[in-house]
């Protein structure tokens, strides 16, 4: 039996790559008040960004629970006896905690393995994407789960945001990043750090901002896939990515719509790069 691939939705895989691989993304929830939803589940992503902008109160995002994990594990344990399970970084999320947890809660006999991806949105996207191809091919649990881990070092993401107000509001950076004071003038750059967000410098333009990504890409010799993920500026994205596929003509490329749990955070006009590197020739 095929090895079973399970994610979140913070990885965001398009909906129709996840169900031609068999993927299964467990949602986060996004919390407006005293209403919760489930991501791309109970809200499309188009009514997300409407709300976000125009309603008064900002959202908050909160972990599926271990049951939640559970019960996609007990469903797929009636399918295969080996399980998949990565995720975004525990740095800055208790997702990957919660999945850990649902393992003692499945009922049949099963093998799980849960990985840390150390990353987000597309960079965790194409991982899973890889594992799931990989699984589809026939290989065991061990050897996908081994393939997954020796390839998190290698994969890297540079994220823009149009402001910092929403990154701030969801707490995902401490106020004394040392770029608050300047949040209305300039396009701040984050990036991923042994799984931590972190500042990664600062323009003054949008273009110059992705200017930025484009250049940090281009910092790459080795390049086996890359992403381009975006929260509502979609020529930009396309824009964008066309530049850097003729950059690495044989690299395979994906272009993401990041969804509501990440938006909460990065807001309207965000891009982000993934570059997958590749192993260095022995």
């Amino acid at each position: 039996m095929a090895v079973k691939v399970v994610t979140d939705s913070t990885s965001d895989i398009p909906a129709e790559l996840a169900a031609e691989l068999g993927i299964r993304v467990v949602p986060i929830y996004v919390i407006f008040g005293q209403e919760t939803y489930r991501d791309r589940v109970d809200m499309g992503t188009d009514e997300f960004f409407h709300k976000l902008v125009h309603n008064h109160v900002h959202p908050t995002t909160s972990v599926p629970s271990p049951k939640d994990f559970a019960d996609v594990y007990n469903e797929l344990a009636g399918e295969t006896d080996e399980i998949i399970s990565i995720h975004l970084t525990s740095k800055e999320s208790g997702t990957y905690n919660s999945a850990v947890l649902a393992k003692e809660l499945v009922e049949k006999e099963c093998r799980i393995e849960v990985i840390d991806s150390q990353s987000l949105s597309m960079s965790l996207g194409m991982l899973v994407v890889a594992a799931a191809r990989q699984a589809v091919a026939g290989a065991s649990l061990d050897q996908v789960a081994e393939f997954v881990r020796r390839s998190v070092p290698r994969l890297h993401l540079m994220i823009l945001v149009d402001t910092l107000k929403y990154v701030i509001k969801g707490g995902r950076l401490n106020r004394a990043s040392g770029l608050v004071g300047t949040v209305l003038r300039v396009r701040p750059l984050l990036t991923l750090r042994e799984g931590d967000l972190m500042p990664a410098g600062v323009a003054r333009t949008k273009t110059k901002a992705v200017e930025h990504l484009y250049s940090f890409a281009k910092g790459f010799s080795r390049v086996k896939e890359l992403a381009v993920a975006y929260t509502t500026e979609l020529e930009e994205a396309i824009s964008l990515l066309s530049r850097l596929k003729a950059l690495f003509p044989d690299a395979t490329s994906y272009l993401a719509r990041v969804g509501p749990s990440l938006g909460t955070h990065a807001g309207p006009g965000a891009m982000g790069v993934a570059i997958w590197e590749s192993e260095a020739e022995a």
